[in-house]
């Protein structure tokens, strides 16, 4: 089944203005098919796929033939397989020819940490991320929300009432969203989860780093998700691992590289003199992180469970890091915290410095003192602070103060590139 992709129109437009264009993400996340669709489009081009092995010895044996033949954009699939010779042969043809549209390169690895692309495509080269699905790919419209939220800082007050409950969301970060995942039965997915995770660490890995020791590997992984969403304190997994340090800290930049792991900076604007500096950990997709953490969403449902509201806390963040690579406006996504125990789960900060911040709720019933630290912010910034919402589990949206909401959840995929309700009247025929 082919869904509509948020970046698609970002693809598009970025090849037709780049010598290089590069896109990378998790393995299984759409990549190919992204390449596959924009070729259609165009009705032109060559798509090379370097997991077949023919095409990877051809391209290592003579990386200059390789690239010299083909209709362009030459689409390279997988493009780490072949090395740095490939990506010198490509330097030098962009160097000679300035022209747009020339290379699509695609992988599962991230390629900014990778110094040979870094340093041989600076300035010729775009980074295009993609991520596995969001829920309103899913449902096929991309959504909307951070351009909404602010361009039209109370579009979520416009929101209707949610239809979907507390065990809706569970279920729904339980399935997580990479492409053939979530077509599967729970038996069936928890069965390609294991293998996904068998497949990076003791191939992808294994071939990039020369890894040897994958059951350290398998280990750190499961104790970064049982911090998934929580500041990263790496004494406490050299600690419950019992490795070395310095190898906590390599195999942490692998899982990053393979997209197992993402951070989510500290973010600092001089509110107090006691902010911390750690990051928050993030395992990119609820899914997965669900899946490591071995829970389900009748687990998740028992009012004892500690994991339900960092895994909660996972998938909105997860769904608000897909939305900033398609996003028209340039926004980054933040944590903050302060040293006395003030803290904001998640914060949209523009390339304006204006801010938007979230709090992210297990619980279906919104209380005043979810909004005690968006409150602290909120006098703090002024005019720079654009609204501090409070996604929640229940199903109406309350107001709680000047630019202080609380919503259901599903905000995140609700404010769709069709707008709230209200925006849609006012463009319908007829309307004043």
């Amino acid at each position: 089944m082919l869904y509509p992709r948020g970046i698609q129109p970002v693809l598009g437009q970025t090849v037709g203005a780049r010598r290089v264009t590069i896109l990378t993400g998790p393995r299984q996340s759409g990549k190919t098919t992204l390449a596959q669709q924009l070729l259609t489009e165009l009705g032109h081009g060559t798509l090379r796929r370097l997991d077949d092995p023919a095409l990877l010895e051809a391209a290592t044996a003579d990386p200059v033939g390789f690239v010299d033949t083909g209709e362009r954009p030459l689409v390279i699939d997988e493009v780490q397989h072949a090395g740095d010779p490939l990506v010198r042969v490509i330097k030098q043809r962009v160097d000679e020819d300035d022209s747009a549209g020339q290379y699509l390169l695609t992988g599962s690895v991230n390629f900014l940490t990778a110094p040979i692309i870094t340093e041989s495509l600076a300035g010729r080269a775009a980074f295009l991320e993609v991520w596995p699905l969001t829920q309103s790919e899913l449902s096929g419209s991309p959504e909307r929300f951070i351009d909404h939220v602010f361009v039209h800082p109370n579009a979520a007050r416009d929101l209707p009432d949610s239809t979907l409950t507390r065990y809706d969301y569970l279920e729904r970060l339980c399935r997580g969203g990479y492409p053939e995942a979530v077509r599967l039965s729970p038996r069936m997915r928890s069965r390609w989860f294991a293998d996904y995770v068998k497949t990076i660490i003791e191939r992808d890995i294994t071939e990039q780093f020369g890894l040897r020791k994958v059951n350290e590997l398998h280990q750190l992984l499961r104790l970064f998700a049982a911090r998934t969403s929580n500041e990263l304190v790496m004494t406490a997994i050299v600690d419950e691992a019992s490795v070395e340090r310095q190898t906590v800290y390599d195999h942490r930049a692998w899982l990053e590289t393979a997209y197992l792991l993402h951070r989510i900076p500290a973010w600092s604007r001089n509110l107090t003199a006691r902010v911390k500096k750690r990051e928050k950990t993030l395992i990119p997709d609820s899914g997965l992180a669900a899946w490591l953490l071995g829970k389900s969403p009748a687990a998740l449902a028992k009012p004892t469970d500690p994991a339900t509201g960092q895994l909660l806390e996972t998938f909105a963040a997860a769904e608000l890091l897909r939305q900033t690579a398609w996003a028209d406006l340039e926004v980054s996504l933040w944590h903050w915290q302060d040293r006395e125990g003030a803290e904001v789960d998640l914060i949209l900060e523009a390339s304006d410095g204006r801010v938007v911040a979230i709090e992210v709720k297990a619980s279906a019933s919104p209380t005043k003192q979810w909004f005690r630290w968006l409150t602290r912010m909120r006098d703090k910034l002024g005019g720079d602070f654009v609204h501090g919402i409070a996604l929640y589990t229940g199903r109406q949206v309350l107001p709680f103060g000047d630019r202080l909401t609380a919503a259901p959840i599903d905000a995140l995929w609700s404010l769709t590139s069709e707008g709230t309700a209200t925006e849609r009247l006012m463009r319908s025929p007829g309307a004043a």
